[in-house]
């Protein structure tokens, strides 16, 4: 009895995953933000969401904390988790994000999530990957969420120009790209040679979009140029959007999981990444990218909302493994 009691506890097994919702709604608030920006978009649409956004990330925080003061052995769990432990970096990059929503309406509320969210990252991303190092990771529990520690290090120049000098924001973005390559290299290696990714970590390939994509908004905001090295990021932006594109098939009938909301940071960043590109170059092919990536991310954040909400109600989230 004591046992049923247990596992029907929706706030035990409350997930550290319930913040790739967070990432989700922030990637498509800046998205609507710089259309606002860049191709005309009602500014309404973008400040509505900034809102919804940051009232979901303190429900969520609340929710956790909660967890944590009651279930503190849970929480710890999840922290040594070979693969859980990638998604609390999902927690710093949230507020980053909410740092960049916030940087054009209340800069004092923005300085405060960039701050806080870039001290966290710093700390999660030295334990992440020491906790590699420290512990034999096995194989099978390598996948592309392996990427959110790093994706959070590019996300810090995004935001922190104002903020800190130069060095700094060089500093993360350097060691977020290091880390791509050599991430990048150990997940291709799992899924061409080895066993294919469980059903619940496939959207997951998505994230394949989210650090090239990313790292050529950090390199424009930091230097504010379109060279070689912006174009090539943006370039394999685009490829990982097109491979995802063409692989459509491997995620039509996945059951539903939390995961879905990896989908939609990655759609996003690239939406954003095609808005400036075309800002700086004119080009009318990247002004029909850029509409299409917006339709489509909306689109998919729409499926994947009704879904949430579905899932929500039947009680099939925040249930034991």
């Amino acid at each position: 009895m004591e046992c049923k009691e247990c596992e029907q506890n929706r706030l035990k097994f409350f997930p550290i995953m319930m913040y790739a919702i967070i990432m989700g709604m922030s990637g498509l608030t800046i998205m609507y933000q710089k259309a606002g920006h860049f191709l005309g978009f009602p500014h309404m649409i973008g400040n509505t969401l900034m809102w919804v956004t940051t009232v979901l990330f303190a429900v969520v925080t609340f929710i956790y904390l909660l967890k944590f003061l009651k279930y503190k052995e849970a929480v710890k769990k999840e922290f040594s988790h070979p693969v859980r432990i990638n998604f609390f970096a999902a927690v710093s990059i949230s507020m980053l994000m909410l740092a960049i929503i916030f940087k054009e309406s209340f800069v004092s509320v923005s300085a405060g999530f960039w701050y806080v969210g870039t001290a966290l990252h710093f700390l999660l991303t030295m334990y992440t990957i020491s906790f590699w190092i420290n512990n034999n990771q096995e194989l099978a529990h390598s996948n592309p969420a392996w990427f959110i520690p790093i994706v959070g290090n590019v996300l810090v120049p995004v935001g922190g120009v104002g903020f800190a000098n130069l060095g700094i924001l060089s500093y993360f973005f350097s060691v977020g790209l290091f880390f791509w390559v050599v991430l990048f290299a150990i997940i291709l290696n799992r899924i061409i040679f080895h066993h294919q990714l469980p059903q619940k970590f496939m959207p997951t390939l998505f994230i394949l979009i989210a650090p090239p994509a990313v790292s050529f908004i950090a390199y424009f905001k930091m230097y504010g140029v379109i060279d070689h090295f912006s174009m090539f990021l943006f370039n394999l932006g685009l490829f990982f959007t097109l491979l995802v594109a063409f692989m459509y098939k491997n995620f039509m009938k996945i059951k539903f999981f939390i995961s879905w909301w990896a989908f939609v940071f990655p759609l996003a960043a690239m939406s954003i990444a095609s808005m400036i590109m075309q800002f700086k170059t004119k080009d009318m092919l990247l002004m029909y990218l850029s509409y299409s990536m917006i339709f489509v991310t909306t689109a998919v954040i729409s499926v994947v909302i009704y879904q949430t909400l579905v899932h929500i109600k039947r009680g099939e989230i925040c249930i034991q493994e």
